[in-house]
């Protein structure tokens, strides 16, 4: 079946293997092979995988193919090979979570609702990718798998915790990634590699086992176009009886996807009011809200008028690390990141009280976005104040910082209001970074952002891995 294509097959989107699968000019076998050689070739640079199953991925792209040959695909990403983060339970598999203090004995017997929900639509299950020790950090590196590096720059940090699941999609691996977020785990790591990604609202993908974060803990899609990352949303969308706070179906993500910007109110924030900005960045993220203001959107400078959660978040956050530290074995602890069993011995000093109050801080900065969505339909902001870090590098400024959340502000906020958040490509810096563009909607607006997204997007051509 195969045929010559001016773009190379790991090049292609979801949709558009999707379309090549039903006109026959591609199959899904063909598209396995050749996206796992190019795992083969690729990935002893970038370390994005942590397991690939050849076997498994074969499998399931010749029953794909059975299926496509027949006329009867099984649901809407039938044969596009896919990635899971290693933290997101794949039977047959271990989930390690990045840390050597997890047991790869299993048993490995249940998929999260994510990957049932890609399973039950047919996706090829390429392995799983990396992720800082049990996703603590916004930079891409474990003490179990080590460095995961940016496909843009090998010298440089793909972010996190997402952070096999972005570079893995910058460099050809995989068409689609399941990523997970709690302070910006999905959006850090994909505006560092160039590529697209949603936080949905809070239940909008059932997520199980909970987040050790609790409910700071978001899954979702992510992928090299907004129409994929609409598409695998659709996948992954509806209520599971695992997940406490899961909403009903939404319906296809796609629908009204090129409706454009026009008449929108939208609000540009360059800093949140708070947050500091790498010039070049602000210039890129400037130009995008241009854009979208010649596509007919009322575009308007404006903060949100809160003050920095910095705080109250730092004490949710250190506080989930305290609760995901408090189950592993006790006598192995020195085997952790250092990081992370610094972040978990602060949390383990906070009080009831201290979570509590941070938590009320949480709820009025919820109260504060809702009115605010009364006056703007959508909110602007820089995804990352900052290009990647080198590796090697947790800090920007190691003078003023103490932590990930201090170089990377305007993530989290979303996190804790529940709101659906996304970043897509806007542009490069000088020295050939990527640089993302969040757009924030209203709770339960994933459509609407989405719709944003999709008009301002940039794709960006695949970064010279030979």
């Amino acid at each position: 079946m195969g045929v010559l294509h001016m773009t190379a097959i790991h090049e292609l989107s979801a949709t558009a293997l999707l379309r090549a699968y039903a006109e026959k000019s591609l199959s899904p076998v063909e598209v396995t092979q050749h996206v796992l050689e190019r795992i083969a070739k690729v990935d002893p640079k970038l370390n994005a995988f942590c397991v690939v199953d050849p076997d498994a991925a074969l499998r399931d792209a010749r029953a794909s193919e059975t299926r496509w040959m027949a006329g009867a695909p099984a649901g809407l990403v039938d044969g596009v090979p896919t990635t899971i983060k290693d933290v997101v339970l794949t039977k047959g598999w271990p989930t390690l979570k990045g840390s050597r203090l997890s047991s790869a004995a299993g048993p490995w017997d249940e998929d999260s609702p994510a990957t049932a929900r890609l399973r039950e639509h047919g996706a090829v299950l390429l392995g799983k990718t990396t992720t800082p020790e049990f996703g603590w950090k916004a930079i891409g590196d474990s003490p179990l798998t080590g460095i995961t590096r940016n496909p843009w720059s090998l010298d440089h940090t793909s972010g996190g915790s997402s952070a096999g699941a972005a570079a893995g999609l910058a460099a050809g691996l995989g068409a689609l990634a399941v990523g997970s977020d709690g302070g910006g785990s999905i959006r850090i790591p994909a505006s560092f590699c160039g590529v697209a990604g949603i936080k949905p609202t809070l239940g909008r993908v059932p997520y199980y086992p909970p987040s050790a974060m609790s409910t700071l803990g978001h899954c979702g899609p992510m992928a090299r176009s907004v129409d994929d990352v609409a598409l695998m949303l659709t996948v992954l969308s509806g209520a599971d009886p695992r997940e406490a706070y899961a909403l009903p179906p939404a319906g296809d993500f796609r629908d009204g996807i090129d409706g454009g910007v026009a008449g929108l109110r939208i609000a540009l924030s360059m800093n949140l009011g708070y947050a500091k900005v790498d010039p070049e960045i602000a210039a890129l993220v400037q130009a995008a809200a241009q854009r979208m203001q010649a596509l007919g959107a009322a575009v308007e400078e404006a903060d949100p008028g809160f003050e920095s959660p910095h705080d109250a978040f730092d004490v949710l956050w250190k506080s989930g690390a305290a609760n995901a530290v408090s189950q592993l074995p006790q006598d192995k602890l020195d085997l952790l990141d250092p990081g992370l069993a610094w972040a978990a011995r602060e949390g383990a000093r906070f009080s009831a009280t201290d979570y509590v109050r941070a938590d009320f801080v949480r709820t009025h900065l919820g109260i504060q976005m809702a009115q605010f969505h009364q006056r703007y339909d959508l909110l602007l902001t820089p995804t990352v104040g900052i290009p990647a870090l080198p590796v090697g590098m947790d800090l920007a400024d190691p003078v003023t910082e103490r932590g990930w959340i201090d170089w990377a502000p305007f993530s989290y906020p979303f996190n804790m209001t529940r709101q659906p958040a996304a970043t897509v490509p806007c542009g490069f810096t000088a020295a050939g970074l990527p640089v993302g563009l969040q757009i924030v909607g209203p709770l339960y607006a994933e459509a609407l952002v989405l719709r944003a997204a999709k008009a301002v997007e940039l794709p960006l051509a695949m970064p010279a891995l030979n």
